[in-house]
């Protein structure tokens, strides 16, 4: 069993994972623009910001063929990978999302995606979270 869990690291920290993803640092906040704030990954417009955000394309490729090494791998004990961001409720959540998806098209395995703070306040703007 494959899961997923998009997080936020100003929640709690990292669920228990063999991968764990660290956006927060190297891909720009959709949360600094008004429009999105109070939307989630869920949300169209949010998906399409983050997914046309450099370098997110290739690291779903990357995490998608993670997983799947770890589904080869052994496919008989639980594989956790946690993708997480400040908030839990935008980067993140497409993320885990779209990994999922490719991983599901790929290899046409059932995969559970858990998002763990999507239902968390907003945050308030500031920066002191590490965040671009």
């Amino acid at each position: 069993m494959i899961e997923i869990i998009s997080f936020g690291f100003v929640h709690a920290p990292a669920p228990p994972a063999e991968t764990v993803v660290d956006l927060r640092r190297h891909f720009r906040d959709p949360h600094v623009d008004p429009a999105l704030r109070e939307l989630t990954g869920l949300d169209d417009e949010v998906r399409a910001k983050v997914i046309r955000t450099p370098g997110i394309p290739p690291l779903i490729d990357v995490l998608a063929g993670t997983v799947n090494a770890f589904l080869v791998g052994s496919a008989v004990i639980p594989t956790r990978v946690a993708v997480g961001c400040t908030g839990g409720r935008h980067r993140s959540v497409v993320v885990a999302v779209e990994v999922a998806r490719r991983v599901r098209k790929d290899r046409g395995v059932d995969i559970r995606v858990r998002h763990r703070d999507i239902d968390q306040p907003v945050l308030p703007r500031g920066g002191a979270h590490g965040d671009r």
